[in-house]
């Protein structure tokens, strides 16, 4: 079968009475997260850990960027299924997790994309041409980033900036041979379930326990996440192990921390401030509460703080209705399409003629087989209202 064009998208295309009245995350759940291992096969440690903040308390110099430096992790140590460490991180943590209500399993990197097609002004560097491949299984569409590089790798006499350097000054690597920290989040958005992964820069650690009225107000998971964040030596406790049909070796390793105490850290020149609506678009996917705005001269940086920005984020939500209604509205569309194709799809912004381009296109399955399998597992089961009998759910 040939590659056909099945369905073109305007920003003209995005208006009318199938628009949401309101589109906003809720319902945010954190369902697991993990750490890619430096190992000559691909490793993951599940949940792992964000670096811990330490920043000094005085100025401090920071040498420039250089070296490899992933521009997306996942494609770059496991090209066979960016996507598998995804899932074998939540039923790592949840075995028994239903992925069959979810309507859309995501990058923050593709969200971003989308969003920037709806509103160019998000993008730093205006709209470019995209590309995203997506695939369905039963009522899930899966969508993967397709970037031309995953790597980069910065010469000697190249100067792309110092934020990987200031990271790595300003935090405690938790996981011993941790090359990056994912997280996996859940949401609603414009009527559908989403779950998003999204690389974490760090967390802030708990400098006192919860109170004795806040340790009543919690329930067990949120207490594990509280006290496994305050814990200071994480332990290997598995070797790896493999899964049959996969590649990915998943050891269990680290502590789950909470997304009340993540945070996105930005670098920038003393003389060109850093503004929320700069970063707003790529906090907001995520929900990271906190940000570090940490300014520079020549590489010689000021003390940084954490600033809780949540009030910030809600405010640009509210005043990008317009644009984010719209985005409800083409990924509802997406994924209606893609759902009536007997192929994988390409979703590719086409510069020349300003729309989104959605071709079937014959490829090789996302995912190993034994994940698609959860799509079918008879296990799950609800007990039908009033009736205190379980039956089936049907996917």
């Amino acid at each position: 079968m040939s590659s056909k064009v099945v369905a073109k998208v305007s920003l003209s295309d995005l208006q009318g009475p199938d628009v949401p009245p309101v589109a906003s995350i809720t319902d945010v759940k954190y369902l697991s997260s993990y750490n890619w291992i430096e190992s000559p096969k691909p490793t993951i440690a599940v949940p792992g850990s964000p670096p811990l903040w330490a920043a000094p308390k005085l100025p401090q110099r920071v040498n420039k960027d250089s070296g490899l430096i992933y521009i997306a992790q996942n494609a770059a140590r496991h090209p066979d299924s960016p996507l598998e460490p995804l899932f074998r991180a939540i039923y790592v943590t949840d075995p028994s997790f239903d992925i069959r209500p979810i309507d859309i399993v995501t990058d923050r990197n593709n969200i971003r994309k989308l969003l920037s097609f709806v509103d160019p002004t998000v993008a730093r560097n205006g709209l470019e041409e995209f590309t995203i491949n997506i695939e369905v299984t039963k009522n899930t569409a899966i969508f993967s980033r397709d970037e031309t590089e995953t790597q980069d790798i910065i010469g000697p006499n190249e100067f792309k900036g110092f934020g990987h350097e200031f990271e790595k000054a300003c935090t405690i690597n938790k996981i011993v041979g941790s090359t990056g920290h994912h997280r996996i989040i859940s949401y609603r958005f414009g009527g559908l379930n989403v779950i998003v992964r999204h690389e974490t820069d760090g967390y802030v650690g708990a400098t006192a326990g919860p109170s004795s009225s806040a340790r009543k107000a919690q329930s067990p998971s949120d207490l594990t996440s509280v006290f496994d964040s305050l814990s200071l030596s994480p332990t290997n406790t598995n070797l790896g192990t493999t899964t049959k049909g996969s590649k990915l070796i998943v050891q269990r390793d680290g502590q789950a921390v909470p997304l009340s105490s993540t945070l996105e850290i930005k670098t920038r020149v003393s003389h060109k401030p850093l503004e929320i609506r700069e970063v707003a678009a790529q906090i907001w996917v995520s929900q990271t509460p906190k940000l570090v705005r940490a300014y520079h001269q020549r590489g010689v940086f000021k003390v940084p703080t954490v600033e809780d920005i949540t009030p910030q984020i809600k405010k640009w939500e509210q005043d990008k209705q317009v644009h984010l209604r719209k985005l409800a509205l083409l990924m509802r569309r997406i994924v209606n399409v893609v759902k009536n194709c007997r192929e994988s799809v390409t979703l590719r912004y086409d510069r020349r003629e300003n729309k989104l381009i959605l071709t079937e296109v014959p490829r090789k399955k996302m995912l190993p087989q034994d994940l698609y399998l959860k799509w079918d597992d008879a296990s799950y089961t609800r007990t039908a209202a009033g009736a205190g009998v379980k039956q089936e759910v049907k996917a």
